[in-house]
């Protein structure tokens, strides 16, 4: 199998172009292809000729999408449109990473794959119109959401948290906002057997289990032994130019129909921690 990934320098896509060892992989960073220019695209994807293209480069940057919409949704559903249109034209099945940004967050339950799209911001607005942009060019694509990604090698919370600890005695963090911390490493592997078993549709993955920012920032100062003191705070308290949903909690029953299982997510912040230490080799 061949397999391209657009997006190979950034957080998710270094660990699936180490991960993906049962395949031929090429990857392009943004420095090799900006998905904004419809024929570059075309050209690369027709030069490769991928089994799979996995869309992994995107503008994440929530706060900076609200004050940039015009960037934001130029990258992020107008790029993926052209990807998208290339990946028909030669064949190749598609992968499209999305965001829990695309609901509103105002159930308590974990969202199925079925929930409606409500997005509250620009990027989860960007990210809901690709969704249905991309279905509605390639219908057989898959489309994964996930969630609070974190990951060596680039800019993620737990490294935020870790360098204001290092150099603070209190930390405030928001309290009223729950998710899924994923870890980069654990979606890469689930994303190469999604594509092994030729996945389409839309499928949630994100570490098992739930916690607030709050919570999560303990685990991470506890874990890296640390005695920073975390404060909760409301979300209110620490406004941003962007809205979070108050609650992002992804349901795992579109991933088990593929017999996929991921890891705990406090089990991914300890594996985090060591590959950020140099301690081991992520398997």
């Amino acid at each position: 199998m061949k397999v391209m990934i657009i997006g190979a320098t950034g957080l998710l896509g270094k660990p699936l172009m180490r991960e993906w060892k049962s395949a031929a992989v090429a990857g392009t960073g943004s420095r090799d292809l900006d998905i904004r220019d419809a024929a570059r695209v075309r050209e690369l994807i027709d030069k490769a000729g991928p089994d799979w293209i996995v869309l992994a480069a995107a503008y994440t940057d929530v706060d900076g999408c609200e004050k940039n919409p015009e960037l934001a949704f130029a990258v992020n559903r107008d790029g993926a449109v052209n990807v998208a249109a290339a990946a028909k034209a030669v064949g190749s099945r598609l992968l499209f990473l999305s965001s829990d940004y695309v609901f509103d967050g105002r159930k308590t339950e974990p969202y199925e794959v079925d929930d409606a799209r409500n997005p509250q911001g620009v990027y989860g607005r960007s990210k809901a119109e690709a969704e249905i942009r991309l279905l509605e060019e390639v219908p057989e694509c898959c489309i994964v959401r996930t969630s609070w990604l974190f990951g060596v090698g680039g800019k993620c919370f737990p490294d935020t948290i870790l360098k204001l600890a290092a150099t603070r005695p209190t930390l405030d963090v928001v309290n009223d906002q729950r998710g899924c911390p994923t870890y980069t490493v654990d979606l890469a592997k689930a994303i190469i057997e999604l594509c092994g078993k030729n996945a389409g549709g839309i499928v949630h993955a994100a570490n098992a289990g739930q916690c607030s920012w709050f919570e999560f920032s303990q685990e991470i100062v506890r874990d890296a032994g640390l005695t920073t003191e975390v404060r909760p705070v409301s979300s209110q308290q620490m406004a941003r130019p962007a809205p979070r949903p108050a609650y992002s909690v992804l349901s795992a029953t579109s991933l088990h129909r593929y017999g996929i299982e991921m890891p705990g997510w406090k089990d991914g912040l300890r594996r985090y921690l060591d590959e950020r230490r140099g301690d081991r080799v992520v398997d």
